[in-house]
């Protein structure tokens, strides 16, 4: 029997081409970027390059943080039918030892955002500081909160590598994207989140997430082991064992592939490993090519980008496998799935990528 599946009923999105979702995926769906030079120098002497949103003011630290949290829980509380202060919020962010974190967030980061929102969050609100694959573990919790009496619950995600001593330490180990460097990724920000309730039969939610699972990869980044994508494999069986489906079901990937050479090599390891049929196209798509890398966002963004193509009808299919993992070895997977009443002009997944391959410049690429 399958695990009970979570519906997406609406989603906000705070990101450098855009202040909504509804602006931000349009970009993305566009191929459109924000990447500018910031106010940063490399080890080379050039101007780094990175996606930064632009608010009224120049907000810095954890206060752009919050403000950017609590737009993108706004539009989610503005897409319920409840009060916003029976809906618990999980919110994740950076991990520990992620260079240069801000001190003292995941103490005062809630208590920031109730005051840009001005009235208090759930009592069960709760910050999971885990990076990429916190997303999954909150949509894990959030899966047992619904079940536990919960109407809706909201995942959210809010990071920012715009921050001195994030661009040095990850300048320093050549991890950035620059003119001496191609194996690199543009460093970004963001805050995202997706407002899920349990399934119901009689509710018209344009996106489904049916499974999840979680692995670890012992050849993490850096670690000059061989990489065989043993953890990310792992949490892909787990994720399609709960959807009941196999990987070759599977039309379209959504990955946090930033533009190192690691994650592309992870993902296509992952396929080598799994798939045993012959698939005409299984390629990617990825946001980080239009708002940089945006870590702890990374998989509430996901969620937008799959949401308004569910909605408004351009999902080159209906099925998507997506995965993601830290610098360490924690790797996650979900599966996600359009409703059947958004996919009916999806029948020929080869079909829609094609006409999407031929309007230049159009996401994925």
């Amino acid at each position: 029997m399958p695990a009970p599946a979570l519906a997406v009923l609406g989603v906000g999105l705070v990101s450098g081409v855009g202040l909504t979702a509804e602006e931000s995926c349009a970009a993305i769906r566009c191929g459109i970027n924000n990447f500018q030079e910031t106010r940063f120098i490399g080890s080379n002497g050039d101007w780094l390059v990175g996606s930064a949103v632009e608010l009224e003011e120049p907000w810095r630290g954890i206060t752009k943080l919050a403000k950017m949290a609590a737009r993108a829980i706004g539009e989610c509380f503005a897409a319920a039918d409840e009060k916003p202060e029976q809906i618990p919020v999980l919110m994740c962010i950076a991990e520990p030892e992620r260079p240069g974190r801000f001190e003292g967030l995941r103490r005062v980061l809630l208590e920031d955002i109730e005051k840009e929102l001005g009235f208090r969050l759930h009592p069960h609100s709760r910050v999971i500081e885990e990076g990429r694959v916190g997303g999954v573990i909150a949509l894990l919790r959030a899966r047992r909160m619904l079940l536990a009496g919960h109407t809706r619950v909201i995942v959210s995600g809010v990071d920012s590598f715009l921050v001195a001593a994030t661009l040095s330490a990850y300048n320093r180990d050549d991890r950035l994207l620059t003119t001496a460097n191609s194996n690199g990724f543009i460093p970004g920000e963001a805050g995202a989140a997706a407002l899920l309730s349990a399934r119901d039969s009689d509710q018209a939610a344009p996106l489904l997430l049916t499974g999840f699972g979680l692995g670890r990869e012992p050849a993490r980044l850096g670690s000059g082991q061989p990489l065989k994508a043993e953890g990310v494999a792992r949490a892909v069986r787990g994720a399609l064992d709960e959807a009941e489906l196999r990987i070759e079901d599977c039309n379209y990937r959504i990955t946090d592939a930033n533009g190192e050479q690691y994650r592309f090599k992870e993902a296509e390891l992952l396929i080598s490993r799994l798939l045993r049929v012959r698939k005409v196209m299984f390629s990617q798509w990825h946001a980080a090519d239009c708002i940089g890398d945006v870590g702890a966002a990374t998989l509430p963004t996901m969620l937008a980008v799959l949401f308004q193509g569910a909605k408004k009808d351009y999902l080159p299919g209906p099925l998507f496998l997506g995965h993601l993992g830290n610098d360490d070895d924690k790797r996650a997977s979900f599966v996600a799935s359009a409703t059947e009443q958004q996919t009916l002009s999806l029948t020929n997944a080869a079909e829609a990528e094609f006409s999407l391959r031929r309007r230049k410049g159009i996401f994925p690429r």
